[in-house]
């Protein structure tokens, strides 16, 4: 009977455990959802988690006020430095009789470009020579003059005519000597060959003479154009409304196609005085400094006109931009990998960057690449947190 007692207490407890196990086992355990919570973020903030694959996608930059465009991009024209450039022609008639240096040649100031058989230079120098013989012609017969008047036998009258005559041969020996000198020349040698010579230092880039060609002084076309292409011009046109944010001095960059991946600074020189009444636009002239040669006279150019010191500006690339509703936003960095939503005001929108107006401040981090990304996220996050929880 005791037996008995034993094993119906002994089922009792084992019932009892199993219910217990079983009771446990049905309850819900909230403890880990708990721990996986993320805190709630504002609206317009990101936090990415230290091993999100997206941080690897995800580039940052520190702004600064830099000397930005202030003004749409201009198309130009690159042009000889007229300071520096010279367009050579013949002085006098002749004919070609030397070899002829060819395009590109470099050549200094005062090197012959070519000879020339020129009767006309021979008859100036023997008028030279001939001037020069007749004066002193002249001024023998004075002396023999002065001394006969000295000693009273020649009339006052007979000097004056032979200091006269005398005047006359210096004056024709003055007019032969500068018209010589006009032509470059300072040697007494009698003959027909005339040298042109370059006035400048410079590189050959036109020649429009050829061997055995007669020249002449009022040809249409020089016979060389010397330049030194280490200064060049830009040439462009301004808009009148834009004309108040161009001044000499005024910083230019300039592109061309040749070269895409350079920039060449230039600096406003010249303003021309008259609007054109068909485009109204305004000539500008820049100098551009051209140490290797890259850029040449006639080339086509892009022109940004930069702001002063007093006028600089913060500038974004566009992949930085994003838009939501009516204005443009950027993601401003607030911790590591923490970032938040910004409204800006663009100035400015140019191909790939943007002026940026109002809303940063210099030295702060923003996100230059892969704010739609982190405006994907912001998304997804703000929908995580509105969604209902699950009982």
């Amino acid at each position: 009977m005791k037996m008995d007692s034993k094993h119906q207490y002994l089922g009792y407890v084992l019932t009892f455990l199993g219910l217990l196990l079983l009771l446990t086992a049905c309850q819900p355990n909230p403890q880990p959802e708990l721990a996986s919570a993320k805190p709630a973020l504002p609206k317009d903030e990101v936090l990415l988690a230290e091993d999100s694959s997206k941080r690897a996608m995800i580039v940052e930059m520190m702004v600064d006020l830099i000397s930005a465009p202030v003004m749409e991009p201009i198309a130009g024209k690159i042009a000889y430095d007229e300071t520096r450039t010279a367009r050579v022609s013949a002085p006098i008639s002749g004919r070609v009789v030397s070899d002829l240096p060819g395009l590109g040649a470099v050549v200094k100031a005062k090197d012959p470009l070519i000879e020339l058989d020129s009767p006309e230079f021979g008859q100036a120098k023997e008028n030279y020579a001939n001037a020069l013989a007749d004066q002193q012609l002249a001024d023998n017969a004075w002396g023999r003059a002065k001394t006969l008047f000295d000693h009273g036998v020649l009339p006052h009258k007979e000097l004056q005519e032979v200091e006269n005559r005398l005047a006359h041969a210096k004056d024709d020996v003055r007019r032969s000597l500068m018209h010589l000198k006009n032509l470059g020349v300072s040697d007494n040698e009698i003959n027909n060959r005339y040298l042109v010579r370059s006035p400048i230092a410079g590189v050959i880039t036109e020649r429009h003479v050829n061997p055995g060609m007669e020249v002449r002084p009022d040809l249409g076309a020089p016979l060389f154009v010397v330049s030194d292409l280490k200064s060049l011009w830009l040439q462009m046109s301004v808009f009148e409304k834009d004309l108040g944010l161009v001044m000499p001095g005024t910083n230019v960059l300039v592109r061309v196609p040749a070269f895409p991946d350079r920039t060449f600074q230039a600096t406003v020189e010249y303003i021309d005085k008259l609007v054109d009444e068909t485009t109204r636009t305004i000539k500008v002239r820049a100098l551009i400094a051209n140490p290797d040669g890259a850029l040449l006279p006639q080339m086509f150019a892009t022109a940004e006109v930069l702001s002063t010191a007093k006028n600089m500006a913060i500038v974004v690339p566009l992949t930085a931009l994003f838009t939501e509703g009516e204005g443009d936003q950027v993601f401003v960095k607030i911790g590591d990998g923490h970032y938040k939503q910004r409204d800006v005001v663009v100035r400015l929108r140019l191909k790939d960057r943007a002026v940026i107006g109002l809303g940063l401040s210099p030295g702060e981090m923003i996100v230059s690449q892969g704010a739609l990304l982190l405006r994907t996220e912001e998304a997804n996050e703000q929908t995580a947190a509105d969604a209902p929880l699950k009982p």
